[in-house]
């Protein structure tokens, strides 16, 4: 019988990183099922979805664990399963404006305030050509509940947009 493991890691920035991860997964017979990382001011973090015979979990755990003896720490959580029952609708948002702190903060609620659940989102600042001024993007996929009024969410966002001076676009 198989078990899932999630994982998310953090270490300052080297080659070889990611291999150490994927040889304790192999050398536990796990398969690497999906994962997101990325590079941050010098850090290296993500989080990955591995799979392995139940018998070896206790091993992997203890073999990822034992990595920050080499500076990256591991955090493991068994995979969970999505409630069933549950109906959902997929939208996309993308958010470009000057950047000033509270965007994040003010779109997460908008969307906490209805239900909706961010299941992946990216941001980054880049400068406005020209001018040079910190420009912010971001990129927002959620689930929200099949009903959702959509109109009251998209002039919630307007709201915030006119706020804050951003371009929201929801899809």
């Amino acid at each position: 019988m198989n078990t899932s493991l999630v994982f998310t890691f953090i270490g300052a920035d080297r080659p070889g990183l990611v291999e150490q991860l994927a040889e304790q997964v192999t050398a536990h017979d796990g398969n690497w099922q999906e994962s997101r990382m990325v590079e941050l001011a010098g850090q290296f973090a993500g989080i990955a979805k591995v799979t392995l015979p139940r018998d070896k979990e206790a091993g992997l755990r203890t073999a990822l664990s034992e990595l920050a003896k080499t500076g990256l720490e591991v955090t493991i959580q068994s995979a969970t399963t999505p409630e069933s029952g549950a109906h959902y609708q997929h939208c996309r948002l993308s958010i470009v404006g000057n950047d000033r702190p509270g965007i994040v903060r003010e779109v997460s609620r908008a969307l906490k305030e209805r239900h909706i659940n961010v299941i992946e989102m990216s941001s980054n600042i880049s400068s406005i050509p020209m001018s040079g001024e910190p420009l912010f993007e971001a990129h927002v996929h959620a689930e929200m509940p099949e009903n959702t009024d959509t109109q009251e969410l998209q002039d919630a966002l307007d709201d915030i947009a006119d706020q804050l001076s951003l371009d929201i676009v929801m899809e």
